[in-house]
């Protein structure tokens, strides 16, 4: 089967967003579209309560029916939103030139469907936070942690609303996924005609200007016009700082290893780098 872009929408004011950006890279890509909705029954449900010390056997009965009816009738509630949601990202994708997008609704949990149809997947495309995330909250959720963490495809974290990216930074350390994160950034058709920008947290050192002219070169001989610079500080604020000041549109990064960079990803949250951000986040594997 075709990679296609995977796109992962539920009821959340981040779905326009996925919806614009999906749409964005399966043009640019030349990869076929798939919207998915993941309805999990389980979700919402309160949790058990033992009744029987407080209920008079027939009226725990009658309680316990009266709960499983209201349980099948969320769940058709649940596929109908669902299948609306699917037939709105379909129209949108539409307007925005994709020809044939196609949308298919699933039950289970969303990690482990994402999961299960990765094999198929070139880029997924998710929200920063999900239709169940406190909205106030910096945190992305533990759904979205998740998946980045289990998922082995590139992963686009979007905002609400889309803004063709015109200047991508790339966190470097020079590390070999780092390198492959360069290397996919200059052939990408992605990216084709933008500004790329590669930025290095750390000690001006002779090991850090090599990496750097590294990188710069295998963008510039790809045709892209690249900048560059070496920062100290902490990583988070670094790069939010070079984001502000350069007019950064996109920020990609790697998910995994040991330095301070891919550190951003590991931990119990996925850090506030990636909770602040206001731009899409594109995570490598």
């Amino acid at each position: 089967m075709t990679e296609h872009v995977l796109a992962a929408i539920d009821g959340s004011q981040f779905a326009e967003g996925v919806c614009d950006y999906a749409a964005w890279a399966s043009l640019a890509l030349g990869a076929p579209l798939s919207f998915v909705h993941v309805v999990d029954n389980h979700s919402w449900a309160p949790e058990e309560q033992n009744l029987s010390g407080s209920l008079r056997f027939g009226a725990r009965e009658k309680l316990m029916e009266e709960l499983s009816a209201l349980d099948e009738q969320r769940a058709r509630v649940n596929r109908e939103q669902g299948k609306l949601m699917l037939e709105a990202a379909k129209a949108r994708a539409v307007e925005d030139g994709v020809s044939s997008p196609t949308t298919r609704q699933l039950n289970g949990t969303l990690v482990e469907t994402l999961v299960e149809l990765e094999k198929d997947v070139r880029l997924l495309v998710v929200g920063k936070r999900g239709e169940t995330a406190h909205q106030a909250s910096g945190h992305l959720g533990a759904n979205l942690e998740q998946v980045v963490r289990e998922m082995h495809r590139p992963i686009l974290m979007v905002p609400k609303a889309f803004q063709r990216p015109e200047k991508v930074l790339i966190a470097f350390d020079g590390s070999q996924t780092a390198r492959k994160g360069v290397e996919m950034l200059a052939r990408s058709p992605l990216f084709a005609g933008a500004t790329c920008h590669v930025l290095i947290v750390g000690a001006e050192t002779a090991e850090h200007r090599s990496e750097l002219a590294w990188a710069l070169n295998t963008l510039r001989e790809a045709g892209h016009h690249a900048e560059g610079a070496i920062r100290a500080g902490e990583v988070d604020d670094a790069l939010q700082a070079y984001e502000q000041e350069s007019g950064i549109d996109l920020l990609v990064m790697g998910a995994y290893g040991h330095s301070r960079i891919r550190h951003l990803l590991v931990g119990s949250t996925t850090t506030a780098m990636l909770r602040s951000s206001r731009i899409p986040v594109l995570i490598l594997r």
